[in-house]
């Protein structure tokens, strides 16, 4: 039961972080500048308590080498 709740609780924490990060403003992807969707399903990820939406997988890796080279592509 304790572990339900532990479960429970960091559930909430996360939904929390990730309800408070700023809305990501743009329409494509922020590694690729492909359109959002047009590779399949769109990853978002919280970044530093930035949205991030990418239009694939890889992009996700591409864009944690170097994060500070994408997040500069955001008004």
């Amino acid at each position: 039961m304790k572990t339900l709740l532990t479960l429970v609780a960091a559930s909430a924490l996360l939904l929390t972080a990730a309800s408070a990060a700023k809305k990501y403003p743009l329409g494509y992807c922020v590694v690729t500048d492909n359109e959002l969707g047009s590779m399949g399903k769109v990853i978002t990820k919280v970044y530093d308590g930035q949205e991030i939406k990418f239009c694939c997988k890889p992009c996700v890796k591409k864009f944690e080498k170097n994060p500070a080279k994408y997040l500069a592509k955001l008004p």
